[in-house]
């Protein structure tokens, strides 16, 4: 990293933290929230329970990234202030910066495209953090960085950097696609031969595991991963020596799963005494992350009859939340809180595992005492969460008011 003197980086924000709270808790507070933690997470009405999740959105990450982006355009008011795609995965908070006049450069197939980005520029670095690449790009142009990367996603590079200087191949379970996992893999580079795998979920670390107990193809290995692993990648080199990984974000159980099914397979195909040799596992999940969903978890552990979670639709923690949700109860993931209509009864949403949103009628519309659970991903604002409650007692003809 660089020296933190260099007046072209900065890390730890302007000083400005009290001139933009009042307009961060404008933009991003919620009443209906507070309301909820004071009656111990619980709000009824009528007919109509509704109950929070005792850990939910903005994680400190996120505060963080987001407040040092409002001091960012304080500071520079007069600069042309550039963000390297989405600062978090909420639409919400992305169009609030648009509107504030932060530019979003959003990536093409091939990465992102710079040739517009001047030294006369200030560019922040989203929550996610960048590639080698990309960074080594920004340096060499001259601009101004503000680098927001959440302290957990750094943790992870460091946990990569070590397996990448003393031979170990990065296995990182995550989705290859993901800003943070790309950003990850790419911390190999820092050392010559530096090799990662990113597995997306049990199946593909089968597929490892075959191969670690010399039981799969070479071709069909490299066919499957060819778009998940280091360039030059040889499975019969560099799934030798295994130390894992993983995205902050994703499914704390399917982490150590896949983690304890790959040194199991290193085990059975080499010995014990080769497995503490050449195998190493750390859980990287961050501790937010798993806050919230050991809340839900315990907040499902009550009766529920539909559970709601609020967050972007591509953003990993959100999706995260909801597929435990849905193992258990009717769940229905929302980007936003306008995608519950209450005159119309409907609700539009993205089931888990499918790619486009659906629209669903009368989810509410059963007799008798509903109770009904709710949550939201880290990058989703309390305003947002508030706004669906009212959404959830409208749908069911009550007005919210009445519940505070």
């Amino acid at each position: 990293m660089p020296d933190p003197s260099d007046t072209t980086y900065f890390r730890k924000g302007f000083g400005l933290k009290t001139e933009v709270a009042n307009t961060l808790d404008a933009d991003y507070s919620g009443r209906l929230v507070d309301v909820l933690r004071e009656r111990g997470f619980t709000l009824t009405a009528g007919d109509t329970t509704v109950r929070l999740a005792r850990e939910f959105g903005f994680c400190y990450g996120v505060e963080r990234a987001v407040d040092y982006a409002y001091q960012t355009r304080a500071k520079f008011p007069d600069r042309r202030v550039v963000m390297v795609g989405e600062i978090i995965h909420n639409p919400h908070v992305n169009a609030k910066l648009r509107a504030m006049g932060v530019e979003i450069l959003m990536p093409a197939p091939s990465g992102f495209d710079y040739s517009g980005v001047t030294s006369d520029d200030v560019v922040i670095i989203p929550a996610f953090g960048v590639t080698m690449r990309d960074f080594e790009t920004l340096r060499g142009l001259g601009c101004v960085i503000v680098d927001t990367t959440c302290g957990s996603v750094l943790n992870v590079w460091k946990r990569v950097d070590t397996y990448a200087r003393d031979g170990f191949t990065a296995l990182i379970h995550g989705k290859h696609y993901h800003e943070e996992t790309r950003a990850t893999a790419s911390q190999v580079r820092r050392h010559a031969g530096g090799a990662f795998l990113i597995v997306r979920d049990m199946a593909e670390a089968e597929r490892v595991c075959e191969y670690v107990e010399r039981r799969g193809s070479r071709d069909e290995f490299l066919t499957r991963f060819a778009h998940a692993a280091s360039p030059g990648f040889d499975p019969d080199v560099h799934l030798l020596r295994i130390g894992v990984a993983n995205q902050t974000t994703m499914l704390a159980s399917d982490s150590l799963a896949i983690a304890a099914a790959v040194g199991e397979a290193m085990e059975r195909a080499n010995g014990q005494e080769y497995r503490a040799a050449n195998f190493r596992s750390f859980d990287t999940i961050c501790s937010a992350t798993q806050e919230r969903q050991d809340a839900v978890k315990e907040l499902l552990e009550q009766p529920l009859d539909a559970m709601v979670v609020v967050g972007g639709y591509n953003s990993s923690n959100t999706m995260s939340l909801a597929a435990i949700c849905a193992r258990r109860v009717p769940t229905y993931h929302v980007e936003d809180a306008v995608c519950l209509d209450p005159e119309a009864g409907t609700i539009r949403h993205k089931p888990i595992g499918q790619v486009d949103e659906v629209e669903s009628a009368g989810w509410l519309s059963m007799t008798g005492p509903v109770r009904v659970g709710i949550s939201a991903g880290a990058s989703t604002p309390n305003n947002k969460i508030g706004d669906a409650v009212a959404r959830i007692f409208a749908t069911r003809g009550i007005d919210p008011r009445s519940a505070v």
